[in-house]
């Protein structure tokens, strides 16, 4: 992958390669891009990254990323923090937020089970959400996980355990997702009309 521009252009691209979505060519072609006005271009978005990386911080409550700890949701007083929505990454969560259609709080789970990948219970951040339950602050359970056959054996896990909590009503999204689908992918009305038709699990 030569740009024959010196060994900090191959690490830019190298580094952009790295991303979600980005091959080789597109990487090329995004430095090229920022190389072109560094200083309009290229700089504020290192310092903007730079900036980032120092001040965001995972939410201890509920998984999101955010400055603040808890974070902005969590600390919101006009959420419903007796609903909380269950979702596989802050994507997920972003998405919903996007949309408009969850006035509750979230759990993050950081992932889904499976087995092929190694990923088991003991890698979902889980234990905040069972801490609020027991501490009977949680009237409802949604779980927003993607329709996938890993997003239905980690529903399905979460559904056994979710049965202790009997005075906790847990429903999950409906219609709108399609098998395979991830939720950080779909429009806004079709997270809507999935998170507006839950049903109980």
């Amino acid at each position: 992958m030569d740009a024959g521009g010196g060994q900090e252009i191959e690490q830019l691209i190298r580094l952009l390669g790295r991303l979600p979505g980005f091959g080789p060519r597109s990487a090329r072609r995004v430095a090229l891009y920022l190389l072109k006005e560094p200083q309009t271009r290229l700089v504020p978005l290192a310092r903007a990254l730079e900036k980032a990386g120092d001040a965001i911080r995972t939410c201890s409550s509920c998984g999101n990323l955010d400055t603040l700890d808890p974070c902005h949701i969590c600390r919101d007083p006009l959420r419903e923090h007796a609903v909380v929505c269950v979702v596989e990454t802050v994507g997920d969560l972003w998405a919903l937020e996007r949309a408009g259609v969850h006035r509750g709080v979230y759990q993050v789970l950081g992932g889904t089970l499976s087995p092929l990948s190694g990923t088991g219970p003991e890698d979902l951040n889980v234990a905040p959400l069972f801490a609020r339950l027991e501490a009977g602050q949680v009237r409802e359970v949604i779980l927003a996980l993607g329709a996938t056959v890993e997003g239905a054996t980690t529903m399905h896990w979460l559904m056994d355990r979710l049965v202790a909590y009997g005075g906790v009503t847990v429903s999950r999204v409906a219609q709108g997702v399609p098998m395979g689908g991830a939720l950080d992918v779909l429009d806004d009305g079709t997270l809507a009309a999935a998170l507006g038709a839950r049903r109980p699990a």
